[in-house]
């Protein structure tokens, strides 16, 4: 069987944690951002997580990450 290849836009934007969870970035904090709220900003600031019945397809997709 030949090698899968990686996905490199997913790649770039997915990565693993030790226990196995994807992390990914959050949304709507390119541009815009004088109507949002700090409080919102600070929200989207922080990782977060693809949720379980997500993580199969993106697996598939970052297969040796």
């Amino acid at each position: 069987m030949p090698k899968i290849k990686t996905h490199r836009g997913a790649a770039k934007r997915f990565s693993l944690t030790k226990n196995g969870k994807i992390k990914r970035g959050k949304a709507y904090k390119s541009h815009i951002l004088t109507k949002k709220t700090t409080k919102r900003l600070r929200g989207l600031r922080q990782t977060g997580y693809i949720a379980a019945c997500e993580a199969k397809k993106v697996h598939e997709l970052i297969p040796y990450k």
